[in-house]
């Protein structure tokens, strides 16, 4: 019984060892700017103790801001923002030392119209390779 239980130990303090840890966090956005009325994804990376990159959740991390609410890595605006830009602050839930904050603004203009396709008019073939109506 007491060797099972020195054994244990042994393969348990191995793991630990072996285990990643978060050495740093970095938001990595995919836009310069937020919509209104969406869920927008803030893309948190990890840099761990192996000099590896993970991708970070509300598991690992809390989020906050200033304004809008998450819903996991998203931030949730309304339809008519009150504000211009929010203030989005990431903090990693076994080390609330480490925390990056990033002010994002929320985009104004509206996207512009899609361009209207008539039924019969000519649009770009696909390539040959790809018609099979040979």
């Amino acid at each position: 019984m007491k060797k099972t239980g020195i054994i244990l130990l042994l393969v348990l303090s191995v793991q630990a060892l072996n285990a990643q840890r978060v050495e740093s966090i970095h938001l990595h956005l995919y836009t310069d700017s937020l919509k209104k009325g969406t869920h927008n994804y803030i893309n948190v990376d990890g840099r761990m103790s192996d000099s590896s990159w993970r991708p970070l959740t509300e598991k690992e991390l809390k989020f906050t801001s200033d304004y809008g609410k998450f819903e996991g890595n998203s931030l949730v605006l309304p339809g008519e923002p009150s504000v211009k830009k929010v203030s989005v602050t990431v903090t990693l839930k076994e080390n609330p030392k480490m925390t990056r904050s990033a002010a994002i603004w929320i985009k104004q203009q509206p996207d512009p119209p899609l361009p209207d396709y008539e039924t019969g008019t000519n649009r770009r073939k696909r390539s040959s390779r790809f018609n099979t109506s040979r």
